[in-house]
């Protein structure tokens, strides 16, 4: 079994919304999320190559327990919220299954 990770890349363009966005995501999605996803950790980031996008990982011990955390009725109430408090920010999301790890 391999670690899985679901990564949520959000937009945000508007500079001016990007200090509210931080404190959002930050004091109230983000614990929401990985309560309710059941993860077992969730990091947040902000590219410094490209101020604008966010980068949001939660970790799964496997790809089973991600797909029952994201095909349940937790993340889409999750994703409502997330529209209703930013309409106008997109998102991608990716799946991915560690291959590798080393640690020095």
């Amino acid at each position: 079994m391999s670690a899985a990770f679901f990564v949520v890349r959000a937009t945000v363009p508007d500079i001016a919304v990007r200090e509210s966005f931080d404190f959002w995501y930050s004091r109230e999605h983000l614990p929401d999320a990985l309560k309710s996803f059941g993860a077992a950790k969730a990091w947040r980031y902000w590219s410094a190559s490209d101020p604008s996008q966010h980068v949001a990982m939660y970790q799964f011990p496997d790809m089973a327990a991600l797909d029952r955390a994201i095909e349940g009725p937790e993340t889409k109430r999750l994703v409502a919220d997330f529209n209703r408090d930013w309409p106008d920010i997109t998102r991608t999301r990716d799946v991915l299954v560690l291959a590798e790890e080393l640690v020095a």
